[in-house]
């Protein structure tokens, strides 16, 4: 059995070492555009913070280590061609050699790319770029060109365009390098997948170290300074305050991926809308034999249907399902609730399952409480608070999603999943306060604190006789 994979992150390795696992005389060859495979791209911001000593150190393995799961790794190589009717893939290395490489079963997980937004300097011929200390930061060759930045040109100031995850941790790593950060983004508020009032929580805690948060602001031009002794780069932006220039060293731009999928829509598959590449839940495309997963596929959301969700927790369970089926199985990817979490300094976010905005679009009627509780019982030195926004259905008392912010020392991230899997059950609301949860004083209470929001959820939304 040949089977072939183009991508050497999350659900490319994922499928390969899958595939070798049970059937330890398929061969299996990954082919991978970088020399970094298996790599944890969401580490990034942790090597730039000095968090993670070396970039090796974000090897999930070595390459050594999947050389000896019985993969062969072709680095430094992109695939030119996917022919499915012949089931070839044709590929050039860094050398400029051609090679064309025959398989039973291909996997593609082409993952993402970063999207550009409609900036002057960004784009065109007179577009500036890491020489001049405009990043951006998608892979391990941006990372490590960041950290040359930072190492050779020793900026002061930066700035950093977009505020989603990896923009906040990417603020909370160059603040705990010594620069002076300014953080810019479109909307209303940071952290636009969670709701707009835990938005403002995340935006106090960057602001509370130092971060200068500018909401509501358009970037429009990144250009070279022009006065001798400034700043080495010129934002301008605008908001409803007027146009502005913010002076900086060096500028990330972080605003969001759309799915890299052109390889294989070159070669016929259907795509969604988005330029996702269209996979059923057993990850089959519609090209014969050809499977994917990854950033770069739509994902089975178990509330939503079909998506558009990156997120490395999904492309590895979608790439170990796709290289099992690549062998002839049949398995199923269960479904995405766009669990996550991250980290702000000392504190957390944290979310699962939908919003209201989002149970709405597809028929449902949610309802929303939000409170605050204290993450373990107040009368043990050292509780802090916790807030909490829990969604349920009222007709079905379903339980939707559950947003959380708290310190990072908060079990933010066990009561998120704790969340993720009664939302992945189907439990209602009610349910939660049936759960035989831990309790000692110094780390919860009898009562948890995602029970004590949906003990406030029944009180206020379902009535007594819905009970």
């Amino acid at each position: 059995m040949e089977i072939v994979i183009v991508g050497g992150s999350d659900a490319g390795i994922s499928a390969g070492l899958r595939a070798r696992e049970l059937d330890r005389n398929a061969r299996v060859t990954v082919v991978v555009a970088d020399g970094y495979p298996n790599f944890s791209i969401c580490g990034i911001p942790y090597l730039i913070s000095g968090a993670v000593e070396r970039a090796e150190r974000l090897a999930h393995r070595s390459v050594a280590e999947l050389e000896s799961e019985g993969i062969t790794l072709r680095l430094r190589t992109r695939v030119s061609r996917i022919d499915a009717a012949a089931r070839l893939v044709r590929a050039i290395d860094q050398r400029g050699t051609d090679s064309v490489l025959r398989y039973d079963s291909l996997v593609v997980g082409t993952g993402a790319t970063p999207v550009l937004p409609p900036i002057a300097g960004l784009r065109g011929p007179d577009a500036l770029g890491q020489s001049h200390g405009v990043h951006l930061l998608h892979t391990m060759d941006d990372a490590l060109a960041v950290m040359h930045s930072l190492q050779t040109d020793r900026p002061e100031r930066a700035v950093i365009v977009g505020a989603g995850y990896i923009g906040v941790e990417m603020a909370e790593a160059l603040t705990e390098r010594g620069l002076e950060v300014t953080q810019v983004e479109q909307l209303s508020e940071v952290l636009p997948s969670v709701d707009v009032e835990l938005g403002g929580l995340i935006h106090r805690a960057l602001s509370d170290r130092g971060v200068n948060v500018r909401c509501g602001t358009t970037v429009t031009d990144i250009c070279q300074a022009a006065s001798p002794g400034a700043a080495r780069l010129e934002v301008r932006v605008t908001s409803e305050k007027g146009p502005d220039v913010i002076g900086a060293d060096i500028v990330l731009v972080v605003s969001g991926v759309r799915p890299e999928s052109r390889l294989a829509a070159a070669a016929g598959a259907e795509l969604d809308p988005r330029g996702a590449i269209l996979v059923d839940r057993q990850m089959r495309t519609s090209l014969p034999a050809v499977f994917a997963g990854g950033d770069c596929v739509t994902t089975h959301h178990r509330l939503l249907g079909t998506t558009y969700l990156p997120l490395g927790t999904t492309a590895h369970k979608q790439g170990r399902v796709a290289g099992e089926n690549a062998l002839g199985a049949s398995r199923e990817f269960e479904g995405s609730l766009g669990t996550q979490v991250v980290k702000i300094f000392e504190m957390a976010v944290a979310r699962t399952g939908i919003r209201d905005k989002e149970a709405q679009a597809v028929g449902l009627d949610p309802e929303a409480v939000a409170l605050e509780v204290d993450d373990h019982k107040a009368y043990f030195p050292g509780s802090r608070r916790l807030s909490i926004r829990l969604t349920g259905d009222r007709g079905s008392g379903r339980l939707l999603g559950v947003q959380l912010f708290g310190h990072r020392h908060s079990e933010v991230a066990k009561r998120i999943d704790t969340a993720a899997v009664a939302i992945f059950h189907d439990m209602t609301v009610d349910g939660l306060s049936d759960l035989d949860l831990s309790y000692t004083p110094p780390l919860g209470s009898p009562w948890d604190a995602l029970q004590t929001a949906a003990q406030l959820w029944v009180r206020t939304v379902r009535r007594p006789w819905a009970i």
